[in-house]
């Protein structure tokens, strides 16, 4: 990981967007006009969508810089996608539980369909845990700590 560090005026990492810090910076792009644009040096907008993407990739640092072998990383990793995956179907599923516009044939359709698709990440995820779990039998302790603390 390359981590660079700059002091300059003219360069500002920005934080994510909200709705009102994009609205209260055109209001007053508004007011200031074209002087402020003139003043500033190069401008570059990051979109909610890529702070997301950072945020996903940020999240998998810790598997990133755990010295582990690369097949240990790839397996940790997808754990960790698959249990993200089947907790958003596990919500999808009390949604569905829950919501009084559908009708009983609709809801039992819609909760089967959830049912299977969580059978299924469920079926993945025992198995890249079996496979993670047979890779890790040359292991040093210290190593297998290391992917015991980043299965989370």
């Amino acid at each position: 990981m390359l981590v660079l560090s700059v002091d300059s005026p003219l360069i500002r990492v920005p934080t994510a967007p909200t709705v009102s810090s994009v609205k209260s910076a055109t209001a007053v792009e508004e007011a200031v006009g074209v002087a402020a644009s003139a003043s500033e040096g190069i401008k570059v907008t990051i979109s909610p969508d890529a702070f997301k993407a950072a945020e996903v990739e940020s999240a998998d640092a810790d598997i990133d810089e755990s010295g582990l072998d690369d097949n240990i990383k790839h397996m940790l990793k997808a754990i960790r996608k698959l249990k993200q995956q089947i907790a958003e179907k596990l919500a999808e599923l009390q949604a569905v539980a829950i919501d009084q516009s559908l009708t009983p044939e609709e809801r039992q359709a819609k909760v089967a369909n959830l049912q299977t698709a969580i059978s299924a990440l469920q079926a993945g995820l025992i198995t890249t845990q079996t496979s993670l779990a047979k890779a890790m039998k040359g292991m040093s302790p210290e190593d297998i700590g290391k992917v015991l603390a980043l299965m989370r």
